[in-house]
């Protein structure tokens, strides 16, 4: 018989859960605002990982309206040849954060297989609704797949990776380039990815009140990107990418989402889509983790592990390529 009790946490991660004061669970509306207004800036230092990648900042044209969308492009100071990239999008409910947010692990994996990593400073929902995150993320994308050469990247080794909300942008960036006849990617790095707008999952629901972010938080967010239109029969797979039914002709993904988290749930069918459409997904679902607890509690063995993972299959993923 089903319950909505949730699975039980990782003694690490509940510890680490307890000590977090800036928890957004059930963010509403009016939060998004203070929520805004409490973000550090990221030093430097881990910007350029201690020096070991350097910066450059560029500005490519927004698919959506032409305008500049910032991208903060970091290459190994020690490198040769064509680099391939992480064209990675940041999280944060589609309402919050900027591009520096995720970087240390996204510049740790970069570290560790000899990439560059770009990240976008997409516009912001409620402010700018859907498309224009999505279409400020893919004219970036196209604008750094045409500039490639010129910054010694390789242009046909380029994953498109995301946190959160960015998981959730990236996989639509992969959608609407196969629909669009955009650039070829070679894989798709979905993060705990926000993939679908009806909260109608099991987990969605059993997840309530619970972790870092809950069914309160997701529908606010969805509904800054989406307006009235949020859950409804009308919205499109570019919009949020779990609503796709024809997942053929996507490059490799991987997916990673715990046991403990609202996502769960539309992150496992996702990636059995994909595998339905022929197509080619790894799947993991970490025991005992909220959502994104490997940002919560990187020292913990649980993260370690997951972070572990994503390694290896962006290193087999490099190695085939």
């Amino acid at each position: 018989m089903s319950t909505m009790t949730p699975p039980p946490l990782d003694p690490a991660i509940a510890l680490a859960l307890a000590a977090d004061p800036d928890a957004v669970v059930g963010m509403t509306a009016e939060d998004i605002p203070v929520l805004r207004a409490r973000a550090v800036p990221v030093p430097e230092h881990e910007v350029t990982r201690y020096g070991t990648f350097e910066r450059t900042d560029l500005r490519f044209r927004s698919a959506a309206d032409g305008a500049p969308v910032p991208v903060v492009l970091l290459r190994p100071v020690q490198t040769s040849g064509p680099l391939p990239v992480l064209f990675h999008i940041h999280g944060g409910g589609l309402v919050l954060g900027g591009p520096l947010d995720d970087l240390p692990a996204a510049l740790d994996l970069a570290a560790r297989t000899g990439c560059a990593v770009a990240t976008v400073d997409y516009r912001l929902a409620p402010e700018h609704p859907y498309p224009t995150p999505l279409l400020d993320c893919y004219g970036a994308l196209v604008g750094l797949h045409e500039a490639a050469r010129e910054w010694n990247l390789d242009p046909t080794r380029m994953i498109v990776s995301g946190v959160s909300a960015g998981g959730g942008l990236a996989a639509a960036v992969a959608l609407w380039a196969r629909d669009h006849d955009g650039p070829d990617l070679l894989g798709q790095l979905l993060v705990c990815p926000m993939l679908d707008d009806r909260n109608t999952s099991f987990s969605a629901q059993q997840m309530r009140g619970v972790g870092t972010w809950d069914l309160t938080a997701n529908t606010t967010a969805w509904r800054a990107y989406l307006g009235d239109a949020a859950g409804g029969p009308g919205v499109p797979a570019h919009a949020a990418a779990g609503r796709a039914e024809d997942l053929r002709g996507l490059p490799p993904a991987y997916v990673d989402v715990a046991s403990v988290e609202t996502f769960r749930d539309e992150c496992v069918a996702y990636a059995n889509r994909i595998w339905q459409c022929g197509g080619v997904a790894e799947l993991h679902v970490w025991p005992g983790g909220n959502h994104a607890f490997d940002f919560l509690a990187p020292w913990a063995p649980l993260s370690q592990d997951a972070r572990a993972a994503r390694l290896a299959w962006l290193r087999r993923l490099l190695l085939d390529a």
